[in-house]
């Protein structure tokens, strides 16, 4: 191949058997058995196992070398014996007898191990990130992130995309976090704007008659660290599509998803089209707009089941406007009375009072609140859940939203607890039919729900003559496992529409010139009906590599406070720099 190596580490096989070779990597392990001593070495495409006699030259030298030095190798590739071939690797059935080596490169002691996985602190990995990255099993997931990118990239050019650039230093925009801001030196006083997503500039691009847009986007959200969330900076498949409708859209990025995760990974993927969900009956029965269908327990709405019940501590709840959910637990019913005891104290664990229940066994209703309902009432519960013999249920009663809320924890633990988690599987869904406006519980006040850049089903007619609260939008998130990969509409082109909305939320012509007049202006030029979304390519390789938090899949992400530990950022600069930008800096 080249000077330092005429294989590489993961290539020699059976067929190789009696060549000269020469090899160049790091030392991944060491093993000395007396007047032999075996080295595994390692670089990007896998490991070798190379055997170094005690009469070659300098053995003392490879003998004393700490792991991750760097070596060059020369020797001649011979059949392990039976015993010794190791199936887990793919040179697994043949070693380097070692003619000779160069020492390319001396490690240190290495701050923690890399050949085996320790309980290094994460602050230790990020700091020495170089060392984390040599890890195999986030080595492979770095592999597998360039893999699928590139894949995506394919997929969206032979699908008639057209990949496009938008711009990274951009104006600031009143979106839902916080904007990382750039001072300008050429105009002091004046900030630039890290895109929180390329939204704006796509829209345009559709005014500009171009059709189908994507691009592999970086974004920047001055965000709190969540385990499916980075500080700062995260890259999505961000694509735009002119003349479309909703469906369009799902029917064009659905089968590429598909694609991908049925290439990159063994698990199960539900196939297109995947199932649609109005946003209210996900609320309904899931508890979250964010449903792991994976989990086949559902949340009933029995409020009518409790009321002249006598149960009266629910009772009470309804005539103060709460509601009672319920979820079913199939085949709980000979679970021993200290699983059902925990469980209540789960749930005063997590804030609430406890947790009800009422187990059906033998044809008869059991438990402290079954013991306190009429018959009738007990037969309206079971005849809505469809209660069976050996069923359970448990019950959450609280304000609405609240109720939903705590009744989604409870699913979720119960699925655990009953072991009902479907294995091996993607269970992709769209969450559609969002509400346009909300009103803020405290100020009563109407603003909009999500993206205010969304196109209201039924236009002007429903935004003069409904209620804003019934209002919903061409609005849409897709979500895989209970994670949601991105949300997506079908955009708001008409200058009369969008401002009527935004007069609906409290905002006058002028804030809406202000904020957002380069695309009102735009769109005053003739625009395209338009839509499209933006899937999460970090959430996306999580999901792939079967990680639980996104920083075992970007290579050198940051802290949960936002700090790069290795590069020691962010950092203070200057006073000389900061008088270049015109800034001061109070204490």
């Amino acid at each position: 191949m080249n000077k330092f190596r005429s294989h590489n580490c993961g290539e020699l096989l059976l067929k190789d058997i009696d060549k000269e070779v020469y090899l160049s990597g790091w030392i991944n392990k060491k093993r000395d058995h007396g007047g032999l001593l075996f080295i595994d070495l390692r670089d990007h495409y896998g490991i070798t196992q190379c055997v170094f006699d005690s009469n070659i030259k300098n053995f003392k030298t490879i003998e004393s070398l700490k792991l991750e030095s760097v070596l060059q190798i020369y020797g001649k590739v011979v059949r392990r014996s039976n015993d010794t071939i190791n199936e887990s690797l793919s040179t697994g059935e043949i070693e380097i007898l070692v003619d000779s080596f160069k020492l390319l490169s001396e490690s240190d002691q290495i701050p923690f191990q890399v050949a085996v996985d320790d309980e290094c602190p994460e602050e230790q990995r990020l700091k020495y990130r170089y060392l984390d990255l040599r890890r195999e099993k986030i080595h492979k997931n770095i592999i597998l992130r360039s893999k699928v990118i590139n894949s995506l990239r394919q997929k969206m050019i032979a699908r008639g995309f057209l990949e496009i650039q938008t711009p990274i230093l951009t104006a600031s925009s009143p979106e839902g976090a916080r904007d990382f801001l750039v001072p300008s030196r050429l105009n002091k006083g004046k900030f630039y704007a890290l895109p929180q997503a390329p939204q704006i500039f796509k829209q345009l691009l559709m005014v500009s008659n171009f059709d189908k847009y994507f691009q592999i986007a970086p974004c920047f959200r001055d965000e709190d660290a969540r385990a499916d969330r980075s500080p700062g900076e995260f890259y999505q498949l961000d694509f735009e599509m002119a003349f479309v409708e909703q469906n369009e859209i799902f029917n064009e990025i659905e089968p590429v998803i598909f694609e991908i995760f049925s290439e990159y990974s063994e698990n199960k993927v539900n196939t297109p089209p995947f199932e649609r969900i109005k946003y209210k009956d996900s609320i309904e029965k899931y508890g979250t707009d964010k449903p792991d269908l994976r989990n086949p327990l559902i949340i009933n709405n029995i409020t009518e089941c409790f009321v002249d019940s006598g149960f009266k501590i629910f009772e009470n709840n309804i005539q103060k406007g709460y509601v009672v959910k319920a979820i079913k637990a199939p085949n709980s019913s000979d679970k021993p009375r200290a699983w059902f005891d925990k469980l209540n104290n789960w749930a005063r664990d997590n804030g609430q009072k406890g947790l009800g229940y009422i187990v059906f066994s033998d044809g008869e209703f059991k438990g402290p609140i079954a013991n306190n309902l009429k018959p009738t009432n007990l037969n309206k519960i079971k005849e809505i859940l469809d209660l069976k013999n050996g069923d359970s249920v448990f019950f959450v009663s609280d304000h609405e939203d609240e109720a939903n809320k705590f009744a989604s924890i409870v699913r979720n633990e119960l699925c655990d607890q009953l072991a009902l988690l479907e294995k091996k599987s993607f269970r992709f869904c769209w969450i559609i039919d969002y509400p346009m406006f909300e009103e803020d519980k405290i100020t009563k006040k109407i603003d909009f729900s999500h993206n205010p850049f969304s196109m209201p089903q039924g236009g002007m007619e429903s935004l003069i003559n409904k209620d804003p609260l019934d209002i919903l939008a061409w609005q849409f998130d897709i979500v895989c496992n209970g994670i949601e990969l991105s949300s997506g509409a079908i955009r708001n082109h008409k200058p009369d529409i969008m401002l009527k909305a935004f007069e609906i939320a409290g905002y006058s012509i002028e804030d809406l010139k202000k904020q957002f007049g380069f695309l009102f202006n735009a769109f005053k030029f003739g625009a395209p009906p338009h839509g499209g979304s933006a899937p999460g390519i970090d959430r996306m390789i999580m999901l792939l590599s079967g990680e639980e938090n996104l920083r075992e899949v970007v290579a050198f992400p940051m802290n949960q406070q936002a700090e790069d530990l290795m590069l020691g950022s962010p950092t203070e600069v200057s006073s000389k720099h900061l008088k270049e930008l015109g800034i001061i800096i109070k204490k």
